[in-house]
């Protein structure tokens, strides 16, 4: 089966692939229990021009934290690359009463070094967590600055489905070989992080 347009074929199943690649080639798996972060000081290098990490039903420890990462350009040592990024929330209740699709200036950064949110005010309750994506592109260039864009629903402390979409850049030349991901305070109870090479 191709990609059809008014009974027409415009490309077959081995021209769209050849063509569009894309294919998720998993890399590693990290489980949470009780951790301080999650680190992936390897498996990121010049292998692929994309990386997607996963996040399955992150926990955390504390109630209303952020869901947060940085980038490290010498394998993991610090995790402290200036980056600027931009955020926006879309978000309902359960009860009907509060709903919105805003700007969210408390979750960027504008050439800073400290870690990013990619979540706000996820709620520690026993069915609370947050899952979703985060794609990082190109990490080993020397050129260019270091590009990401995640997307993620979390379940906010006060009932909100809560969906973050944030983006933003690494404003090195330097490349990123190492991230870390961790609440803003408290451990990461349980949950998982699965990282892919994109071909």
């Amino acid at each position: 089966m191709g990609l059809i347009s008014n009974g027409t074929t415009i490309f077959d199943n081995g021209s769209m692939a050849s063509g569009f690649g894309g294919n998720l080639i998993f890399i590693s798996k990290q489980t949470a229990s009780s951790s301080a972060s999650i680190s992936f000081t390897s498996g990121i290098d010049s292998t692929y021009k994309e990386y997607v990490f996963y996040f399955n039903n992150l926990h955390p420890a504390n109630d209303g934290v952020d869901f947060t990462f940085n980038y490290s350009t010498d394998g993991g040592s610090n995790y402290n690359v200036t980056k600027t990024s931009t955020m926006f929330v879309a978000f309902h209740d359960e009860i009907d009463a509060n709903t919105g699709l805003q700007y969210e200036g408390a979750g960027d950064l504008a050439q800073s070094t400290a870690f990013n949110p990619l979540t706000r005010d996820t709620g520690n309750g026993a069915d609370e967590s947050c899952s979703g994506s985060m794609s990082l592109f190109n990490p080993s260039s020397t050129t260019f600055v270091k590009h990401w864009i995640s997307r993620i629903n979390s379940y906010q402390l006060n009932n909100n489905t809560q969906e973050w979409n944030s983006a933003g850049y690494g404003n090195t030349s330097s490349a990123i070989n190492a991230i870390q991901f961790k609440f803003a305070s408290g451990n990461i109870d349980s949950g998982e992080i699965l990282l892919f090479g994109v071909n």
